[in-house]
């Protein structure tokens, strides 16, 4: 069952969402290495990763603004309470529950981006775990309106070091197949920016952007594919890799541990 909202909500079922998609699940892998015991997954979306993680959690808590179906059939399944929950604060979540607290491309959607990570301290457990991923905006090719903003790895790490005393700050890279593709992107995006001569991209307010950007997002996506139909088919998470974070990574990857 496909099940997405926007254009910004990719899936793992439509063939134009492949190299996005293949990009996000490198951060479960990375995840899933380090996860044990009671967990929590903020912004769960259509539950692609679970399978990845559940097996490697003792209990599993995950939730989402949308009341996205979760395939009952995941062998771990018995393990998953969902809950439908805009965020922050963490209603009902109690303190210092959880060993480790997994938010994927969530906090550059958070209007107050310090109260939604004095939440996730919060429910972490002494000693827990945060692993936190979110658009490098040196890498973002236009303005996103579904975004209230993105983060330098300097900003990121400075917001989440206000509280969390250790924080490795790593990025998600792509090899020459992924950049390849980055590349294709970043022309098809500026043939459509080129007409924006009085960048309103960047001056109107992002709620009246949203539906232009969901229909040119998936118009561009289409084109991508179907001019580079091998490409973006054949994008997979080996393409994609973890190191040091810096201005030309894809995504931020953070881990950050509570004292």
């Amino acid at each position: 069952m496909v099940s997405f909202q926007t254009a910004e909500r990719h899936s793992s079922q439509v063939i134009t969402d492949n190299v996005l998609h293949q990009r996000h699940m490198i951060a479960y892998h990375q995840a899933s290495d380090l996860i044990s015991g009671h967990m929590l997954e903020v912004g769960c979306g259509e539950g692609y990763g679970m399978k990845l993680l559940a097996p490697k959690a003792k209990k599993y808590l995950a939730i989402d603004k949308y009341n996205t179906p979760i395939d009952t059939n995941l062998p771990d399944f018995s393990k998953i309470t969902f809950q439908q929950m805009t965020v922050p604060p963490f209603v009902g979540v109690q303190d210092n529950t959880f060993d480790f607290v997994v938010s994927f491309q969530v906090i550059e959607h958070i209007e107050d981006d310090e109260f939604f990570v004095r939440e996730l301290f919060r429910v972490l457990k002494p000693g827990g775990k945060l692993i936190l991923t979110t658009p490098n905006i040196k890498m973002s090719l236009t303005r996103n309106p579904w975004h209230v903003r993105e983060y330098t790895h300097l900003e990121l790490n400075n917001l989440v070091s206000k509280l969390f005393p250790k924080v490795e700050m790593k990025g998600v890279f792509g090899n020459d197949i992924v950049m390849g593709y980055y590349e294709a992107n970043r022309k098809s995006v500026a043939k459509f920016t080129r007409f924006d001569i009085f960048d309103f991209q960047h001056k109107m307010p992002r709620r009246m952007l949203q539906v232009p950007y969901d229909i040119l997002n998936r118009i561009n996506r289409k084109s991508l594919h179907n001019k580079n139909t091998d490409l973006s088919s054949n994008v997979k998470m080996d393409d994609y890799y973890l190191s040091q974070a810096d201005d030309n990574c894809l995504d931020l990857f953070v881990i950050a541990e509570k004292a």
